[in-house]
């Protein structure tokens, strides 16, 4: 059975000509240009233009890289290129302006596609997508996508990426279509399999930890990462941050539905100086304490009733001293109503309606000053959420902490209504 390999380059900064060279090495590794896409054939590139910020935070695919992939496509004959993204907030010119990436594009001639024209695509599942005809009627797709951490899937890499396929008024009803982990992940898989990359790279140059995709910290990881497979690569990518990838759900049923393969016999890593095991790819690139969640998925079971009960969700939260009660949370909540509101007017943050909310993180996504954070109520207490916030109306949070195989109550965070048969049921359960 033929490996999936994906080429692990190093290359430790946005110095222009050591990223053209590092891209260079990893096509080579993984066979050339030429071997996947004809110069004859329509490229389209799709870097992740989420949403507008400086390129130092590490929000976007860095404009280097943009930079020097087209220059290598260029100068290998390749003149049927354009771009193209969806964003969650904003334009992709704004985005790609603020980015650095616009300038990039117009030195090239490159032109940037909007994805607003949108073609309807029937699922397995009996339900539909609407994918920028852009991105199904090139010859060739090459996904750009950025080394971040997620509050959905865990880790935004490969895969992800190609959710900037989806014309931006649909992403929201992608997202109560499909409203977790799971189900995301699945259509992630089938979008991938709809739009066909037939390259993808992954800018690991500078990645994000932590509140990703888009809140989170810069880290450097000084790689850079290509394949044909997206599930390889995405493996790659945890093993390279010390995450077990088969939590990672898009992993794990990518596999499942044909898409790649996330078992470390099936996948060959390649640098360009031959192929590495996982151990030594881990000592030479990896970074152990890099800040992404790296619990046990859970099991249903005997847990069930607990998740019934809310107590073991990650739920987003506003931090009060950051918030500049913008709106844009409650703009890009998905869910029919609202489920985060200026229930206390425009002069306070907005408070979430748990009951309502669909667990998509799209307003920690969105969040334009960092103020949401995405915590577990399985989680022991902590400092993040004190006290004082009670009032905001949470129900039960950051209740349970495990101690030797006993559940035991740490704190509990009630709103208005204390006495609720929720907080009283996981009382009596713990009794």
């Amino acid at each position: 059975m033929e490996k999936s390999k994906v080429a692990v380059v190093a290359c430790p900064d946005y110095e222009p000509a050591r990223v053209k060279e590092s891209l260079q090495k990893g096509l080579e590794a993984i066979g050339g240009l030429e071997s996947l896409v004809g110069k004859e054939e329509n490229i389209l590139l799709k870097p992740n233009l989420v949403r507008s910020a400086k390129r130092e935070r590490a929000v976007v695919t860095d404009p280097e890289v943009m930079d020097a992939l087209i220059t290598i496509l260029q100068e290998n004959g390749y003149e049927n290129i354009s771009c193209g993204d969806s964003c969650g907030l904003g334009t992709p010119e704004g985005i790609a302006k603020e980015a650095g990436l616009k300038e990039v594009l117009e030195k090239h001639n490159v032109p940037l596609k909007d994805f607003l024209t949108s073609e309807r695509v029937e699922t397995a599942d009996g339900k539909f997508l609407m994918i920028a005809k852009d991105a199904l009627d090139c010859d060739a797709l090459i996904s750009v996508s950025k080394m971040k951490t997620h509050a959905l899937e865990r880790i935004t890499g490969a895969v992800k990426n190609q959710y900037g396929c989806i014309s931006g008024v649909y992403k929201k009803l992608g997202h109560t279509h499909y409203p977790n982990a799971e189900s995301f992940a699945h259509m992630l898989i089938e979008l991938n399999q709809k739009v066909a990359p037939r390259l993808y790279i992954c800018d690991g140059i500078v990645a994000m930890e932590g509140n990703g995709p888009t809140s989170g910290d810069p880290v450097s990881m000084g790689v850079l990462l290509m394949s044909t497979d997206p599930i390889a690569l995405d493996t790659v990518f945890c093993h390279l941050v010390n995450l077990d990838p088969s939590y990672v759900p898009t992993n794990l049923y990518g596999e499942t539905l044909g898409l790649g393969t996330w078992h470390d016999d099936r996948i060959e890593i390649v640098t360009a100086d031959g192929t590495i095991s996982e151990e030594e790819l881990k000592r030479k690139y990896g970074n152990p304490n890099f800040n992404v969640d790296r619990r046990k998925a859970r099991k249903k079971g005997a847990l069930d009733l607990l998740e019934i009960l809310g107590v073991f969700q990650s739920r987003p939260y506003i931090i009060e001293e950051k918030c500049k009660k913008c709106g844009v949370c409650v703009e890009s909540c998905p869910v029919e109503g609202k489920a985060v509101r200026f229930d206390n007017g425009r002069r306070n943050p907005p408070v979430y309606d748990y009951k309502k909310c669909i667990r998509c993180f799209c307003c920690q996504e969105m969040c334009p000053q960092k103020a949401i954070q995405v915590l577990d109520t399985g989680i022991q207490a902590r400092s993040e959420i004190p006290l004082r916030h009670a009032h905001a109306g949470y129900d039960v949070t950051n209740a349970f902490a495990w101690r030797h195989g006993v559940i035991r109550l740490e704190c509990i965070f009630v709103g208005a209504h204390d006495n609720s048969p929720r907080v009283n049921g996981c009382l009596q359960f713990l009794q």
